[in-house]
């Protein structure tokens, strides 16, 4: 039994072109010719063409695929076990991604949960979502992250209302502070780095020092962070960002 190169390109559904392609560089070529000089596949030649779809759906070059397919050391039994072992690494990499995506789809679903009319009247101009990308790119895989979106979705404009008031005041009494002359190692200052720490807790997801830390850091070292906390006073992103040092210095245990 034998099929034309047109049979087996509609079986394989693969353009006649791709086949004679395989034929001119040797890595499939025909069992036979008829009389007048036309291709006939034969069963085997049928088994290697699927072998080289295979490799090549999964993503391997001509080059390589002929390589392994003619390989004397290699078997029927090798190449299934192969096949098999890509195709389960392919299907893991699969799963991994649907999670990504599962993931991106609920952080969206789960953003704060306001009109556009309520957002203006919250936000004023100032764009409640502006950091969203780039806190889901820096921590969009932690538990922080998913805990603090979960809170969002539940937030009604009441809250985060009161949630602005709170930050406002703080901003006026670390403004007050700072003018006073208080250091970022004094209790006083201390005691402010406790209440911000306190309040993303609260409001977002629990924060220990050390992670605390480390977003004092990024207060100063991001414009767009530091801009928000030098919009209260200029200069009191480093002197947060050194009192949530000093604070966390105070608890090293925990």
């Amino acid at each position: 039994m034998s099929y034309s190169v047109g049979q087996v390109a509609g079986y394989a559904g693969v353009t006649v072109r791709t086949l004679h392609h395989y034929d001119d560089i040797g890595l499939l070529v025909p069992s036979e010719r008829s009389h007048a000089g036309h291709r006939r596949y034969s069963d085997a030649d049928l088994d290697r063409l699927q072998q080289i779809l295979f490799y090549r759906e999964l993503g391997f070059p001509l080059e390589e695929v002929a390589v392994l397919l003619d390989d004397p050391e290699a078997d029927p039994r090798a190449h299934l076990r192969r096949q098999h072992e890509l195709l389960t690494a392919r299907i893991e990499k699969l799963r991994k991604m649907a999670a990504a995506v599962e993931h991106a789809m609920e952080a969206r679903r789960m953003g704060i949960n306001l009109t556009p009319e309520e957002r203006f009247e919250v936000f004023g101009d100032k764009d409640p979502e502006q950091y969203a990308e780039e806190a889901e790119a820096r921590w969009g895989g932690t538990e922080a992250y998913a805990e603090s979106q979960r809170r969002a979705a539940s937030y009604t404009k009441e809250d985060w209302q009161r949630m602005q008031a709170e930050v406002a005041d703080w901003g006026e009494r670390y403004d007050a502070l700072m003018a006073a002359g208080e250091p970022p190692t004094g209790e006083r200052a201390m005691a402010m780095a406790e209440e911000h720490r306190q309040h993303i807790c609260t409001w977002f997801y629990e924060c220990p020092y050390e992670l605390h830390q480390c977003l004092g850091e990024m207060y100063v070292s991001d414009e767009r962070f530091k801009a928000f906390y030098e919009a209260m006073r200029p200069g009191l992103a480093e002197h947060l960002r050194d009192a949530i040092t000093a604070n966390a210095a105070r608890h090293p245990s925990r």
